[in-house]
């Protein structure tokens, strides 16, 4: 992004004093080094947004960052395209709202860009690891990415030996290099020299002025000879040498916005689009002194097409809820092993990229816990699923403790609640809420140290003394990990005066590692892998009993509101609680040496300045023809 306070520093680069009590900080990637951090998988939001021409994708980008702060509260960022063919970048860490201060986001110009918001599953506490990340060559290529590639050890050696340099240690910027190795590959061995190359007095070098793309799809220079073929080839190639659970979003400068999804669709992905309505001139007049004020540039100018087809603009996100609540219908889901193409002037083409059929497994947590229940993924509506669920939940109650003395369901929030509504329900006993939440804490299982979670349960949730005080309560919760949050839910229930604590939780045991980008990294963290019994587990986290939900019980869940919306699911990934994993790469060495890495890393205090808030050089002519 731009700033006015900016200085060169004695390297040669760019940094800026940030308008802060705190000294200042280093913006340019030599002020220091990026810790290495191995198989460093995220499980992430992603956003990409092509607006009509003349508009500022920035304000779509940050809404929608907001909307998927669910995901990751760890860093965020955004990079968009200026009309002039410059990358604007700004990220950092900390949640959307505290990186992105207006200074920042009148600086991210352009029509098009991508967003980003993590949680390291790793550990990693170093903003060098936010995304999106970005490569100049070739055209100039940023991408973002929700997941985790197996086998990322070879694909490094690989890249290492394609004269590929990876400053961290994220299997996300492995997977950038990938696709920019491939696309360097579809370009000529000796490209044609621009025409207009005239001799100076400073040499050749000087005088080689390759004439670089300025339309945002590319009308002249390099980028124009990029074709919807060439994009494809190079996606099929990063198939056929990564495996894991990816969604990727990307942005290739002179071309246009890149999706695409892994052949399992393990991670989600969807799109929609949002039809331009032209603003009457005098709202434009009325509404411009704000605008310029609060963004540092006019608004958009007036379009005046009456005639001929619809303008679009379009967004890719991680979750549906995302695109209706910044007001895009939804088109659909990226299908699995596709690539979504998205370029100006054009409809949306999706492309299948698979080498080989692979069966449709969804990440089924993210039906569970991840998703906004607001979403619809592959089809299926988180909320009706997680209503089944509860219902499920109450039969198989009922069957094991038909004589059972609950006197009230109480949901852990926010995620529980459908399911322990649901749950009560089936059950014939009165649902309350029981905890009072405070929303300005992030979400403890995406805490990335457990020193954190549990210093911040309490400090997230207050119970309702009255809903408690002798009473024989039942707490549902969406799942029971690591058992850490539960156990002091439980104790906190009885400090209120519960008489007794049951605790029933809507997903099955978690006894297994997920690799595919969610943060159960060793089995020895998850307490049902540790305490085989039931009543173990009941002892451990201090209640009085615990139910689970059956594994089949949540599949039929899922697959039966799917069906209820005409949606058929063929299989889900749930290798966190039956130890089936979808790719065959992951095996015992494979789970044996990344539970070593995230444990050695895990809690890492490493950090840096690699805060990329990058001057342009355009000066105000710059500004003018973003």
């Amino acid at each position: 992004s731009y700033c006015r306070e900016s200085a060169r520093a004695p390297c040669g680069w760019r940094h800026c004093h940030r308008r802060r009590a705190s000294p200042p900080r280093r913006c340019c990637i030599r002020s220091t080094e990026a810790p290495s951090f191995e198989d460093n998988g995220e499980m992430c939001g992603i956003v990409a947004v092509l607006t009509a021409p003349g508009e500022q994708a920035v304000g779509m980008l940050y809404e929608a960052l907001l909307a998927l702060q669910h995901r990751g509260q760890d860093a965020a960022g955004i990079i968009t395209l200026s009309q002039s063919g410059r990358l604007c970048l700004h990220k950092d860490n900390g949640m959307a709202r505290d990186v992105f201060q207006p200074e920042q986001l009148r600086n991210l110009r352009g029509p098009m860009g991508i967003g980003h918001v993590r949680y390291p599953t790793a550990g990693s506490s170093s903003c060098a690891e936010a995304q999106p990340f970005f490569v100049n060559s070739p055209y100039g290529i940023a991408l973002a990415h929700n997941g985790n590639l197996v086998g990322l050890p070879k694909l490094k050696h690989d890249l290492l030996w394609q004269y590929r340099h990876l400053n961290t240690g994220s299997d996300s910027e492995v997977l950038l290099n990938l696709l920019a190795t491939e696309l360097l590959s579809s370009l000529p061995a000796n490209p044609t020299k621009h025409q207009e190359e005239p001799e100076s007095a400073n040499g050749p070098f000087a005088a080689m002025q390759i004439k670089r793309s300025v339309d945002v799809n590319g009308d002249e220079g390099p980028s124009s000879q990029l074709t919807n073929e060439k994009v494809i080839d190079a996606v099929k190639a990063v198939m056929s040498r990564c495996h894991g659970g990816d969604a990727v979003v990307s942005m290739i400068v002179g071309y246009g916005i890149l999706a695409f999804r892994d052949p399992n669709g393990i991670r989600p992905l969807s799109y929609g689009r949002r039809q331009v309505t032209p603003t009457p001139a005098e709202e434009v007049a009325k509404i411009a002194p704000d605008v310029q004020k609060a963004t540092g540039f006019p608004p958009s100018p007036v379009r005046t097409k009456v005639t001929g087809p619809p303008e679009y603009e379009y967004m890719v996100a991680s979750e549906s809820g995302v695109l209706t609540s910044t007001g895009f219908e939804l088109i659909g889901d990226v299908p699995p092993g596709h690539a979504l193409l998205l370029r100006r002037g054009a409809p949306p083409e999706l492309f299948n990229c698979a080498l080989a059929p692979a069966p449709h497994c969804p990440c089924v947590f993210e039906y569970v816990y991840f998703a906004r229940p607001d979403s619809i993924l592959d089809g299926v509506s988180v909320y009706r699923s997680r209503l089944k669920m509860g219902e499920k939940l109450a039969l198989r109650m009922k069957e094991a403790w038909p004589d059972h003395d609950i006197d009230v369901v109480i949901p852990v929030p926010d995620t529980a609640r459908t399911a322990a509504l649901e749950c009560a329900t089936h059950l014939g006993i009165v649902y309350r809420e029981g905890f009072m939440k405070n929303r300005y804490v992030g979400r403890t299982f995406i805490m990335p140290a457990q020193g954190l979670r549990k210093k911040s349960v309490r400090q997230k949730l207050s119970p309702i003394i009255s809903e408690f005080a002798g009473r024989n309560v039942l707490l549902v919760d969406d799942s029971i990990v690591r058992g850490t949050t539960s156990k002091q839910i439980v104790q906190m229930a009885r400090e209120a005066g519960a008489k007794r604590v049951y605790m029933a939780s809507a997903a099955p045991p978690v006894r297994f590692p997920n690799v595919y980008g969610i943060d159960m990294p060793t089995k020895e963290e998850l307490i049902a892998s540790r305490v085989k019994d039931i009543s173990e587990v009941a002892m451990e986290i201090g209640a009085d009993k615990v139910f689970y939900q059956e594994l089949q019980d949540l599949k039929d869940a899922i697959i039966e509101a799917g069906i209820d919306q005409g949606v058929t699911l063929s299989g889900m990934d749930c290798s966190c609680f039956d130890g089936l994993y979808v790719t065959q790469e992951v095996g015992d060495e494979y789970l044996s040496s990344l539970a070593a890495t995230r444990t050695a890393n895990r809690g890492s205090e490493a950090s840096n300045a690699v805060h990329q808030l990058y001057r342009l050089d355009g000066h105000q002519t710059e500004r003018a023809k973003s």
